[in-house]
């Protein structure tokens, strides 16, 4: 049988089954925004009720603390980071698969970017790799959770010790994941959070929360968030430049996108829940017919966005991009090779502090692929994906 790469028929020729994330839910949520405003006789503002509606709400899924809805996941690194008040120069310790937002975050607010290593077999760092690269001119971290497996940030705080080192939980691949019961983003000193279209939490195109459990920090990014204003003094006139506290941009969110997000936060566990059911399947059914594909770290506090699947080249004499190529040919949406390693990206020779190469990261993501996925893929997604992965093993075993 012929791979569909090659021209033959693939496994799967309909598409996989729309996600829907703006639902009826989200489409209802909308449109009471919309007719609030109406019926005030006014045009929908920033900082209005449902931005207070979903601030609140999601401090509330975390567990208490303060929350900030932004413009983007990237505009929220950049508050959080500016929040922390780090001194001009200083070095940050980045993950080594990260968002180029991050980079830029780290850059732009005058600091330097000095990647970590992640851990063996993940594409995440530990307290091990974290350790190796820390020496005196460290005054930060930004911890990223990729694709939505929780970090163990908890013992990366144990491992930094008395080290004056804040640390800054990225979880905008990981929302509503968790680490020993507890929420990512409650460990660090304060996180940022992506909820463009794309992510599990999802609250329009592009949109970001700032969370903290510290009011001075919290206070600190809101100032940062709109302009660098007071907006806790309600005595000042808010319109006259004359009463910010520093320069700042504005990273104000949209009342729209508040509405959207608060409807999807309320199903954001069930969300994870779905996902991490689906891969549960999946992982059976590929170890039940002795795949060549093979899972890494999983459990419940994942809330998976993308999945690594390992394939084992003692098995098939190709790359896994080549054969992942090939499973995407017979109509499985994945990532064949993930472009998100730093040390990958040209325009960051100048950038980073050293020309360390993060090893396990690389060799992570060159005997990976990522597996796109989200919570309505069910029995026969999971049946046309083990299916694609036999298809082409037998081809390359050959």
């Amino acid at each position: 049988m012929s791979l569909a790469i090659d021209g033959g028929t693939p496994v799967r020729t309909r598409p996989m089954p729309a996600r829907e994330a703006f639902g009826p839910a989200e489409e209802a949520e909308l449109f009471a925004c919309i007719r609030h405003y109406r019926s005030l006789g006014q045009d929908p503002p920033y900082n209005g009720k449902w931005h207070q509606l979903f601030s609140n709400a999601f401090a509330e899924f975390q567990g208490g603390g303060h929350a900030l809805p932004v413009s983007s996941g990237t505009g929220a690194v950049y508050v959080a980071l500016a929040a922390l008040g780090l001194p001009q120069g200083s070095v940050v310790l980045t993950s080594p698969v990260t968002c180029a937002g991050v980079i830029g975050a780290i850059h732009a607010l005058g600091f330097r970017p000095k990647v970590v290593d992640s851990a063996v077999d993940s594409l995440n760092i530990d307290a091990e790799q974290v350790i190796r690269r820390i020496d005196d001119d460290v005054r930060g971290i930004v911890i990223t959770h990729s694709g939505g497996e929780p970090v163990d940030v908890p013992s990366i705080i144990r491992a930094i010790g008395s080290k004056n080192i804040a640390v800054l939980e990225d979880c905008s691949q990981a929302t509503g994941a968790s680490i020993n019961g507890e929420k990512v983003g409650t460990w660090g000193h304060i996180a940022a959070f992506s909820t463009m279209y794309r992510k599990n939490l999802a609250a329009g195109a592009s949109s970001g929360l700032v969370y903290t459990k510290d009011f001075a920090l919290f206070r600190q990014a809101l100032s940062l968030s709109d302009r660098g204003k007071p907006l806790w003094r309600l005595d000042l006139n808010l319109n006259d430049p004359g009463n910010v506290l520093h320069p700042a941009l504005n990273w104000n969110s949209s009342e729209m996108s508040n509405a959207i997000g608060l409807a999807s936060l309320r199903r954001l566990d069930d969300t994870n829940k779905r996902r991490r059911d689906f891969l549960d399947g999946l992982f059976s059914k590929l170890k039940a017919r002795d795949s060549v594909c093979y899972p890494g770290q999983f459990h419940e506090g994942f809330a998976p966005f993308y999945y690594p699947l390992f394939v084992d080249p003692k098995r098939v004499p190709v790359s896994a991009e080549r054969f992942a190529l090939a499973v995407q040919a017979e109509g499985i949406p994945l990532g064949a090779k993930y472009g998100c390693v730093v040390n990958t990206w040209p325009w960051t020779e100048d950038l980073v502090t050293d020309s360390f190469v993060p090893k396990n990261a690389v060799s992570t993501r060159d005997r990976s692929f990522n597996l796109h996925l989200h919570e309505n893929y069910g029995h026969q997604e999971a049946d046309d994906i083990v299916a694609a992965i036999e298809k082409v093993a037998k081809h390359f075993s050959r």
